[in-house]
């Protein structure tokens, strides 16, 4: 699955990555635990980044790492926090500071936090349909479905064919108010606007699973 700040699986950006593999290396090098049990999708960046970040603090692992604490996670966050917070002192409404401090607090999954900084950076600029649909899914995480769906209507209003609102949308419609026809009105629309969206095969088998059809097989490659 891919896309950026999916619901599941997340296309992660390069500097997003790197940011959380250095808090991680920073946290692990203190505490002396692996970060391999977070959860981050298979194969991404953010992956491989977390993978090097572990490797370099604990060559050797124990087999069964115990993820951090959500305090762990806070304290981190708060730590890597300071300096974006310093400089938002001289500008306390540049929402790309607050966005950054969102995405900061979102990667830790403090989500209330994050919610409360995309929501500043909002209010700078409203139309920045990317901070509203990460707002709209740490609402998800945070357990409020309905408030999620109104914020990834809304990215929509400013960029009706966003792939990223679009899956996230139909997650949130199907998983989370059991609304099939809905999920897949929004998986169409972002496979109709995007026929080379990156995850196309895993929204081709989420759709046959609403619809309770067989999943779409790989063809075979033609020797």
């Amino acid at each position: 699955m891919s896309g950026l700040k999916q619901i599941s699986a997340m296309r992660w950006t390069r500097e997003r990555a790197a940011l959380l593999a250095f808090v991680c290396l920073l946290a692990g090098a203190a505490g002396g635990w692996s970060i391999r049990g977070m959860r981050t999708p298979t194969g991404s960046p953010a992956t491989a980044a977390m993978t090097a970040a572990a490797a370099a603090v604990s060559p050797q692992a124990p087999s069964a790492p115990r993820p951090p604490t959500p305090a762990q996670w806070k304290d981190m966050a708060d730590a890597q926090a300071a300096p974006l917070l310093q400089k938002l002192n001289s500008d306390p409404s540049d929402p790309n500071l607050l966005s950054a401090l969102g995405n900061l607090y979102y990667d830790a999954q403090q989500y209330p936090v994050a919610v409360d900084y995309y929501a500043r950076a909002l209010k700078s600029k409203p139309d920045d349909a990317a901070v509203r649909t990460d707002m709209g899914t740490a609402f998800w995480f945070m357990g409020d479905a309905d408030r999620a769906i109104a914020e990834f209507d809304r990215a929509l209003t400013s960029v009706p064919n966003n792939p990223n609102t679009l899956f996230n949308l139909g997650l949130v419609k199907w998983k989370g108010k059991k609304d099939a026809a809905g999920a897949t009105e929004a998986w169409e629309k972002l496979l109709a606007t995007d026929p080379n969206y990156q995850g196309k095969s895993q929204i081709e088998q989420m759709l046959a699973e609403v619809k309770g059809e067989p999943a779409p097989q790989p063809m075979a490659k033609a020797d």
